[in-house]
């Protein structure tokens, strides 16, 4: 086997709840995460040059140890002591910058292609112990599919999917800094909470309606506040058909769970016209494809 193609799926948060800021300035979060059905393609093969040679197409990204992709590779070749090189060409379509994990998800396939191609005999907790070293989202991008996220987000808890949706996906063309709005959350004054323990609860029952009814995300806070445009996406989706929408992750990605597809691509029209988003999708939930080959 000279070369691996995986793919790197982009995730929301259904809930995020930060709890608390740790001493160690880390902030404690209870999320649900979920991955969905856009995916950057990355492919790792051996090479005869040394080191690591890494290719991201048009994408405005580093290729170098500035990228989470690197660093994943190089954590992989040290640790094994692996003296062959690597080259990894990255196809990207998650949006950047969006609230979704691109770069985390790259990164833990990265782990992944690699576990394969050098016969490496990882488990899924060898790659997550790894990962978290780099990014706190990885661990749960290594593993994919429905999650509880607990401590930094490296405490993971497997959950049944949700029942079949439609989503309606929208990155508005603004860039939104992480570090901003965590620092300008204030966690301990904070009046809502969305309630993730009855979450977990109607996810496993199978409950759409008890899914969509406790979405929340409490950096909306902030992020909302800063950029209206967020609330006025959520508004119009919801306008347009949506059992609920929230913004994912720190932002400015916001989604909407629709029953009906026409619903959904009605709302995909009505972004694009009124120029709310350039980079909008309708997709669905995903289940992991990714079963430890080495458990």
């Amino acid at each position: 086997m000279e070369q691996i193609t995986e793919k790197a799926y982009a995730k929301i948060n259904l809930g995020l709840d930060v709890l608390r800021r740790r001493p160690d300035g880390y902030h404690e979060v209870k999320m649900i995460m979920q991955t969905v059905g856009i995916c950057d393609m990355l492919t790792v093969k051996k090479s005869e040059k040394e080191g690591i040679t890494l290719t991201v197409g048009q994408a405005p990204l580093p290729c170098n140890k500035d990228n989470l992709i690197y660093k994943a590779a190089d954590m992989v070749k040290d640790k094994f002591a692996i003296t062959e090189g690597v080259e990894i060409s990255l196809e990207k379509n998650i949006p950047i910058a969006a609230g979704m994990a691109g770069g985390s998800s790259d990164a833990a396939a990265v782990f992944r292609a690699m576990n394969r191609l050098f016969d490496l005999h990882m488990s899924l907790a060898d790659m997550q112990q790894m990962g978290v070293k780099i990014g706190a989202d990885i661990p749960y991008c290594i593993m994919g599919g429905t999650a509880l996220s607990e401590g930094i987000g490296e405490v993971l808890s497997a959950l049944p999917a949700p029942p079949d949706a439609y989503l309606l996906i929208a990155k508005p063309d603004i860039d939104v800094s992480t570090k901003f709005v965590y620092e300008n959350l204030h966690a301990d004054t904070l009046s809502y909470h969305p309630d993730i323990d009855g979450m977990v609860e109607a996810l496993q029952k199978a409950d759409l309606q008890g899914i969509t009814q406790r979405m929340g995300n409490v950096l909306e806070t902030v992020t909302e506040k800063n950029y209206p445009v967020i609330k006025e996406i959520k508004d119009l989706m919801k306008e347009k058909g949506a059992e609920n929408s929230l913004m994912s992750g720190s932002g400015p990605t916001v989604f909407g769970i629709y029953t009906h597809k026409e619903k959904a691509g009605e709302a995909y029209e009505a972004i694009i016209n009124r120029k709310l988003a350039k980079q909008v999708f309708v997709t669905e939930f995903v289940k992991p494809e990714y079963t430890p080959e080495y458990a």
